[in-house]
């Protein structure tokens, strides 16, 4: 797979930020290009899971690359067809709602926008203590969109948090690479 060029978008799942540095720099250790792309909420809002600022170095540092994080920013995925697959991981409730309804108001929206203007994957790790009430709909809505496809998720916490469902991160090369065959990973739904 080394050749590829990958969005790896991040949304404003904080708590999960570090379930995905380490599949960031396994997709670079593979060769892997890379492409940071964060919400404007995930790149700008400090936390107390930690400093926006310093995370967003991190992230640049791991993919050589500045992260784009403005709409202005991200437009030209689509036009100049940068990407072969857009990740977005973490994927919260919000930006859900948002994919499945077309508005593309931030810059992760927009790339996915962009890309999938070119008939290329997009694969979803969703992180949301909503999945199975309110952002239900939406998963559904965008597990019947064509070039659409999750990383496997599960329950996180079914007595303390019952509708939070979270991807199993570590398997986000293997779904990328189902994705990028057309198929998607099974099952979908599962025990972490």
């Amino acid at each position: 797979m080394s050749g590829l060029t990958v969005g790896f978008a991040i949304c404003g799942s904080f708590c999960t930020f570090s379930k995905v540095l380490p599949e960031i720099r396994n997709l670079v250790e593979k060769g892997i290009e890379v492409v940071p792309i964060m919400s404007e909420t995930a790149y700008s809002t400090d936390t107390r899971f930690g400093n926006a600022k310093k995370f967003a170095e991190e992230v640049e540092k791991l993919c050589a690359k500045d992260v784009i994080h403005t709409i202005t920013q991200a437009e030209p995925i689509g036009p100049k067809k940068l990407l072969d697959i857009l990740i977005i991981a973490p994927c919260t409730g919000n930006t859900i709602g948002k994919l499945a309804s077309g508005i593309n108001d931030t810059a992760v929206t927009l790339a996915a926008k962009a890309h999938l203007r070119n008939l290329r994957p997009i694969l979803i790790g969703v992180s949301t203590n909503d999945a199975l009430s309110a952002a239900a709909a939406n998963i559904g809505r965008l597990m019947n969109s064509k070039n659409v496809y999750f990383i496997p998720m599960s329950q996180d916490d079914s007595a303390g948090k019952p509708n939070s469902m979270v991807a199993d991160f570590t398997r986000t090369h293997e779904a990328m690479t189902a994705a990028m065959d057309g198929r998607q990973l099974q099952p979908v739904l599962g025990i972490i």
